[in-house]
């Protein structure tokens, strides 16, 4: 079964609660970001869907960097493990914890 990256990296944060995922993506022509901690997907720019099982990354986003930072997620003062990771450097982070 192939799964949504979206719903790939919401695994990937519930097995590894300690960090949280800063996306990038470009949906429907506009940029967006999406913060992705323990299971869940919120947008930083717009609204989110209420419903949890309405994906936040939609099958057609396109992703343009991954960070990955440590929890809990301060804006003010972000604590960055890594920053700028392309959907390749993540998938490879995907398939070590088996997502």
């Amino acid at each position: 079964m192939n799964r949504s990256i979206g719903f790939r990296l919401e695994q990937y944060t519930l097995k590894r609660p300690q960090e949280v995922l800063l996306v990038t993506a470009e949906i429907a022509g506009e940029r967006d970001q999406v913060a992705i901690f323990r299971g869940f997907s919120s947008s930083l720019m717009r609204s989110t869907h209420p419903d949890p099982d309405v994906p936040v990354l939609p099958e057609e986003a396109q992703i343009v960097t991954i960070d990955r930072l440590q929890s809990p997620y301060n804006p003010a003062s972000p604590r960055y493990i890594q920053q700028g990771l392309s959907l390749e450097e993540m998938q490879t982070l995907l398939a070590e914890v088996q997502v």
